[in-house]
């Protein structure tokens, strides 16, 4: 899980293998988490709430085939369904964002539906 190297950019052009990822050796182990560039996650792919000048609610360090990404999702400042709980307004969020189809822990898109909703 932890690879010391990671690809920067694989040339096919999808969203997936930008240079926002990040270095799995810049990442260190500590007690109850994580640490990335002084910022600490209570896991990898284990979201937390963002810091309070961030136009994101989350952040989350996400881990997929051997990738690391900082990933910032949900909209501050509204409700999701971690706090409104309204089923109604959960199937209309999945259904209009196709969550369905969200694979790629290393989208916004994921987490918005697989965490948030």
């Amino acid at each position: 899980m932890w690879e010391d190297v990671l690809k920067k950019d694989c040339g096919c052009g999808c969203n997936d293998c930008d240079d926002s990822l990040v270095k799995a050796s810049e990442i260190k182990r500590v007690k109850n988490g994580v640490m990335y560039r002084g910022e600490k996650f209570p896991g990898v792919n284990k979201p937390k709430r963002a810091p309070k000048g961030s136009k994101k609610k989350y952040r989350v360090l996400a881990h997929q085939n051997g990738k690391y990404k900082i990933v910032s999702f949900g909209a501050r400042g509204y409700k999701d369904f971690l706090q409104h709980k309204s089923s109604k307004r959960r199937k209309n969020f999945k259904s209009r964002h196709n969550c369905k189809q969200k694979k790629n822990k290393l989208t916004a898109g994921y987490w918005a539906c697989n965490y948030n909703w």
